[in-house]
């Protein structure tokens, strides 16, 4: 039942995530559930809460229009700080979400509480380089079983979700809107398809206006739910900039696609190299430093092994290739994740083999 009364106190008008931490506490201090602290004159709660009178009245409004006992029906697709399923990382945030909306397969909420995705962000307005590469990431993060996180906007979100999608993964789009809401218009389709096979999240409750500023806010979603953040290409005043700076507050690494150093939409994310953040050259190379996903199938398995035999005394990635139809990229990711685990290794002239017992 607390879980209702949390759920109601959070859509008190002017009570943000601070003010309801503030509560919380209060709860905690006095050994009292929200259900009690909803019956307490407002004279008692102002004298351990320093809210302005302004709050004050909007408390008293809402609990007036809400009754003694009223009826609290809390959404199925809500996630509340406290739920088994809320990622705790959140709380470390300067601004923690009162709550979160979502829509689509629940189960990756299990995944992201242990912050088991990996984020690809990058500019809207970016190259058709950028394009391709973003969906090489998302298509090998996939094969790897990694979820891919990202905004869902135009450029390289939308570009990391389709090679997520492509290759058979799950993406986690963290909207700046409500979750009812499509912007662009245009990934209507694009934005279904992806809480068909993934997850869309969102703060926002059903209705709120858009406004920027949330385009802005959602980065810190995104950075605060990943394993590792790579930023592919983005100008020098860009969202993706401000990803890095909560991924460096929350000391998670950051990972850059090094750009055209004459093209405006590379200027942030090639500065970013200059402060510490690691080159990636290749989509094959976070195979090895992520290895296998949580998403890692049976059949990705099954594939493993019918790979380990087509090496069989040794062959390099061409004739691999050749042998069982797939395409390099794919080919070396899985390569790596192997080698990796200690099954294989890479001898000079790249000639894969099985290591010895």
């Amino acid at each position: 039942m607390d879980r209702g009364w949390w759920w109601l106190w959070s859509q008190c008008p002017g009570l943000g995530s601070a003010r309801l931490r503030a509560l919380r506490s209060v709860a905690r201090q006095y050994s009292v559930g929200p259900g009690e602290l909803w019956s307490w004159p407002v004279q008692r709660l102002c004298s351990v809460l320093s809210w302005p009178q302004s709050c004050w009245l909007s408390v008293e409004r809402f609990r007036r229009e809400h009754g003694k006992a009223p009826q609290i029906n809390v959404p199925e697709n809500v996630l509340l700080p406290g739920d088994q399923c809320w990622p705790q990382v959140m709380d470390r945030l300067d601004r923690p979400p009162v709550l979160l909306h979502h829509s689509g397969d629940s189960s990756l909420l299990d995944v992201l509480q242990q912050q088991q995705a990996v984020a690809v962000v990058g500019t809207r307005a970016a190259s058709a380089h950028g394009v391709a590469v973003a969906e090489d990431l998302g298509r090998t993060l996939a094969w790897m079983g990694w979820p891919v996180i990202s905004g869902l906007a135009e450029g390289i979100d939308a570009a990391a979700h389709r090679g997520c999608l492509d290759g058979g993964g799950r993406p986690v789009a963290v909207l700046g809107t409500s979750l009812e809401r499509v912007y662009p218009r245009h990934h209507e389709t694009f934005q279904a398809e992806v809480s068909r096979k993934g997850l869309l999240l969102s703060e926002l409750s059903p209705g709120t206006a858009m406004n920027r500023g949330s385009f802005v806010e959602r980065n810190r979603l995104i950075v605060a739910l990943a394993k590792a953040l790579v930023v592919v290409e983005c100008p020098e005043r860009s969202g993706a900039l401000i990803s890095a700076r909560f991924a460096a507050q929350l000391q998670c690494p950051v990972w850059v696609v090094p750009g055209d150093a004459r093209r405006w939409s590379s200027q942030g994310s090639n500065a970013l190299l200059r402060n510490q953040a690691s080159p990636l050259l290749e989509a094959s190379e976070l195979a090895e430093h992520l290895g296998a996903g949580p998403l890692m199938s049976a059949s990705t398995t099954i594939a493993h092994d019918a790979l380990l035999n087509a090496i069989g005394d040794g062959a390099s990635i061409e004739t691999l290739q050749g042998r069982l139809g797939e395409t390099v990229d794919h080919l070396f990711s899985q390569l790596l994740i192997l080698e990796c685990e200690g099954q294989l290794v890479c001898e000079a002239g790249h000639l894969w083999r099985r290591r010895k017992l």
